[in-house]
């Protein structure tokens, strides 16, 4: 049942996500609620609420793999694997890695070109790309960067915004890594 849904359900949910990443916390509960309905239907998970389902069957939560996929595609825009359309551009610090430059957002702009501006990839992707730790930055072997992210976020507490549920933030990347509950994961350093 597990199979079906990664590939006939999620497959459709994630599809171009960088792209259409969800910040509103009512879409993303919408789409968790999907994951969570689904699992809720797996034999010997029907007694644990979301988040322990999320544990036991081994999945990120939908949210948590958005992320993922942005920060894939920032490591392939930086390794010249797929265009760049977006001019998104990367620089070197010694002690912090490869770092992805964040667009400036006029000052002038309204609270509506604010929020599109913060959820758009040219935003959001660099965003999630300075967050990681600097040893998953400076990994140039596809293979191993995608591993060592999925081990890295695996480790990062994944307690999705899902509709009955209180979270302590909005568990995206950028909320755990000031949270100082997570702060060892970042070698204990918060932004």
């Amino acid at each position: 049942m597990l199979t079906l849904y990664k590939s006939m359900v999620r497959s459709l949910l994630e599809f171009c996500s960088p792209l259409w990443n969800p910040v509103k916390i009512s879409d993303i509960q919408e789409l968790e609620g999907v994951q969570k309905t689904f699992t809720a239907k797996i034999h010997g998970c029907r007694d644990l609420d979301y988040w322990e389902r999320l544990k036991k069957l081994s999945l990120m939560s939908l949210q948590r793999r958005r992320e993922r996929y942005s920060i894939i595609h920032m490591w392939k825009l930086l390794h010249e694997q797929t265009s760049n359309d977006l001019q998104i551009k990367f620089y070197n610090r010694s002690r912090l890695g490869t770092l992805a430059v964040i667009p400036p957002l006029s000052r002038n702009s309204s609270s509506r070109h604010q929020s599109m501006y913060d959820s758009s990839f040219a935003v959001h992707g660099p965003k999630l790309w300075n967050a990681m730790p600097n040893n998953l930055n400076s990994i140039s072997d596809f293979p191993s960067f995608k591993s060592r992210l999925t081990a890295f976020l695996l480790s990062v507490p994944d307690k999705p915004p899902v509709r009955g549920y209180t979270t302590a933030n909005s568990n995206s990347l950028l909320a755990w890594r000031v949270d100082s509950s997570a702060s060892a994961l970042w070698g204990g350093q918060g932004v």
